[in-house]
C-alpha cells in the first residue's frame, strides 16, 4: 500500500484531465514528446495500472505515477 504522505496533491481546477496533460500540468514531464513516450514505453501508473493511453480522462481522485512521484487529481 501507499504511503499517504507520499502522494502529492495536483488541482486542476475542475472535473477532469487527460492523462498527456496532466503529466505536463503536474510537472513529471516537461514535453509533449517525453509524455508521449513515456506513456507508450508504460512508465506511466493510474490507480496502480499501467495505462498507454494519452487521451485517457482522469477523474478527481484517481493517482497517477512516474518515476517514483506519485500525484493525485484534485479539484
Amino acid at each position: 500500500m501507499t504511503d499517504p504522505a507520499a502522494i502529492d496533491d495536483v488541482s486542476i481546477g475542475g472535473e477532469g484531465i487527460r492523462l498527456g496533460q496532466f503529466l505536463k500540468f503536474a510537472g513529471l514531464l516537461d514535453s509533449g514528446g517525453d509524455v508521449k513516450e513515456a506513456i507508450i514505453d508504460g512508465y506511466v501508473t493510474v490507480n496502480g495500472d499501467v495505462d498507454r493511453r494519452r487521451g485517457r480522462q482522469l477523474q478527481l481522485g484517481d493517482i497517477v505515477a512516474y518515476e517514483g512521484r506519485i500525484v493525485r487529481v484534485c479539484a
